[in-house]
């Protein structure tokens, strides 16, 4: 069952990196998920499985008898699938925001900062056309 998991691992992170290597951002959020998922994973099989019984101590004992799961990792894979729950509704959000404003999700063309040609940007779509240090825009003026 250890050799299945730990090529499923395997599968998931050469996945992952291969996602991440794109220039679509929406693949690198992919890849980054996946990732975490195989992490999830490979902590899980590291906690050992065991076919034993939940880590339930009985009336009286200060220990458990026999054998038990380990319940160390199931707790911090849960933790970590909550906080990768949590940073994918924020990038999605990040990257919707950021598609809405530049029209693409391609990182070679997300240049704002040093755009190639100021022609091609679509200032329409960001809501606040150029910006003006001496008056600087209010949060209705910039679609916030």
């Amino acid at each position: 069952m250890e050799l299945l998991l730990a090529i499923t691992i395997g599968v998931l992170v050469s996945t992952s990196v291969y996602l991440m290597l794109d220039r679509n951002v929406l693949r690198f959020l992919f890849g980054l998920v996946l990732l975490s998922n195989a992490v999830n994973l490979l902590i899980f099989t590291g906690g050992r499985l065991t076919a034993g019984a939940p880590p339930l101590i009985d009336a009286g004992e200060y220990a458990p008898t026999g054998v038990v799961a380990n319940a160390l990792p199931q707790a911090l894979v849960l933790t970590a699938i909550v906080i990768g729950f949590g940073l994918l509704a924020f990038t999605l959000a990040l990257v919707y925001r950021t598609y809405m404003t530049l029209g693409t999700v391609n990182s070679d063309e997300m240049r704002v900062a040093e755009p190639a040609d100021e022609s091609k940007l679509d200032t329409g779509r960001l809501g606040m056309g150029k910006a003006n240090p001496a008056k600087p825009a209010t949060g209705q003026e910039a679609g916030i």
